[in-house]
């Protein structure tokens, strides 16, 4: 009774001890890595100022799609966020990096077994009188290391910075997937639209061609006029036939971003409405905290620093308490007999001597791996500003360009028309006709794709924003947390 006594209070002395030890840590207290952002954007030449950056990819993004009026894409943006695989993978090791977080969570809490066992023995020739005699065990075990320095708990928020890294990693998916998707759309729509505009200008070429063919069989024009005309009508149709190959590849990349087979989707011809949304003058340079190739960047700093806890805590001794209770016993029902049961109560301290320096370079390791990811955090805040910057610069210089196109369009449709009536009346070669046309139709077809090009620009911007500018901006202050903050761990 007193030996048990006795082993009872030096186990509530170890745990007491535990326990009072485990509040302490050799991490560093994580500290969000120090970058800025300026309050607005150069090319909206809007004020200057600097703010300290914090990611915020839990704001709203809006359904950023619609800003485009178009309602096939926005059942088609639906479909991919259900059937992508890419995203589909995203999901999946999300899942995976949520279960490592519980598994490394489960290691703070102390672990039971239960074993049991039986045998039969008895002897071979010899003594034919011995029986055979049985053998029965049973015991319950408990073991636990407690969290002394810190380790296990940086373990965890290693763990969780992962998953929240991952979790930024499926909406970088979601973005990239929906985006990759309204850029294959609406180069499908344009090329719908250049065929419609091949389609009229083959009758036009068709018409011009009937025109010198009947000039030529009056005599009034040479065998070249006809076969120039020819020239410039095989040309539209093979141009033609080259835009339904480029559809048909459009079509294709849809089909793989909604998780089909290319042989079982198709997508009819439909009116295309090159609209374009206007970026507000107003979107405050903070919504880029929402990109998640940023917000997966940081966490990842997070785990870094969590790391140099982990390989800190190797410089302490482990400590490992153990306890059990047993018993043995010729039948099965005397196991649970108080007068058969055996107890034991252990404690144990680990502690490394020498190692030659192999702690001191895994936490050297481990704070190199911290300051690289902190460079790879700033490079990404630096290279998503360059995006963004990069692409309000092609969205004001194609708008500007737009109306110098259509102008542009407008005369060559003209003088086209000029010199045909021209050539009609005899006085002008059909030379001077065949150039008028062609660079007609290149100036339709150039206004056509730039207006595709704006509408993939504007797609470039949305995402180098890391979402629509529609959602989470408006009211907000400069200076405002982000969604977030209150529910991602820090490293202590």
């Amino acid at each position: 009774m007193n030996a048990l006594l006795s082993a009872s209070r030096f186990s509530l002395s170890a745990l007491a001890l535990a326990a009072a030890l485990t509040g302490c840590a050799v991490g560093p207290r994580y500290e969000q890595p120090a970058t800025a952002l300026p309050s607005n954007w150069k090319e909206l030449q809007t004020a200057e100022g600097w703010l300290p950056a914090a990611p915020a990819d839990a704001l709203d993004r809006g359904e950023w799609w619609k800003l485009f009026g178009d309602a096939t894409l926005d059942d088609l943006a639906g479909r991919v966020q259900v059937s992508n695989q890419n995203i589909a993978a995203a999901v999946a090791n999300y899942s995976q990096a949520q279960a490592l977080v519980r598994g490394e969570r489960a290691a703070l809490f102390p672990s039971v077994s239960l074993d049991g066992s039986g045998k039969r023995t008895g002897t071979v020739g010899g003594n034919a009188a011995a029986s055979p005699s049985n053998a029965f065990g049973a015991s319950l075990g408990a073991s636990w290391t407690p969290d002394v320095w810190g380790r296990l708990r940086e373990a965890v928020s290693s763990a969780q910075a992962n998953a929240q890294a991952s979790e930024a990693d499926l909406a970088a998916a979601r973005l990239s997937a929906i985006g990759d998707l309204a850029i294959n759309y609406f180069s499908l729509r344009e090329a719908d639209a250049e065929m419609v505009l091949l389609d009229e200008t083959i009758e036009g070429y068709q018409r011009a061609f009937e025109i010198t063919s009947n000039r030529y069989a009056a005599g009034i024009a040479a065998q070249t006029d006809v076969l120039q005309a020819q020239t410039q009508l095989v040309n539209a149709k093979a141009d033609r036939v080259g835009l339904q190959r480029s559809r048909a590849t459009y079509e294709h990349a849809i089909a793989t971003l909604l998780g089909v087979a290319p042989a079982d989707f198709s997508l009819p011809v439909a009116k295309w409405t090159p609209s374009v949304p206007g970026v507000p003058t107003g979107v405050p340079s903070t919504l880029l905290q929402r990109r998640p190739d940023i917000a997966a960047a940081e966490r990842t700093v997070a785990a870094a620093n969590a790391q140099i806890g982990i390989a800190r805590a190797a410089y302490f001794p482990n400590i490992n308490l153990t306890a059990s209770v047993g018993s043995n016993a010729s039948r099965v029902k005397d196991l649970f007999s108080s007068g058969t049961s055996l107890w034991s109560l252990g404690f144990s301290v680990a502690q490394v001597v020498f190692d030659a320096g192999a702690i001191a370079a895994n936490v050297d390791s481990a704070k190199s791996g911290y300051e690289s990811s902190v460079a790879r955090y700033r490079q990404t805040v630096l290279t998503a500003f360059q995006a963004v910057e990069d692409q309000l610069t092609a969205s004001a210089t194609l708008a500007q360009q737009e109306g110098l196109r259509r102008e542009a369009s407008a005369a060559a449709d003209k003088t086209e028309q000029q010199l045909l009536n021209r050539y009609r009346a005899g006085q002008v070669g059909y030379t001077d006709v065949v150039t008028a046309q062609a660079a007609a139709l290149s100036a339709r077809r150039t206004l056509v794709q730039l207006q595709v090009n704006r509408q993939t620009t504007a797609i470039a911007l949305v995402q180098a924003m890391g979402g629509g500018w529609q959602a989470g901006w408006m009211g907000s202050s400069a200076g405002a947390q982000p969604a977030d903050q209150a529910t991602t761990p820090r490293a202590q």
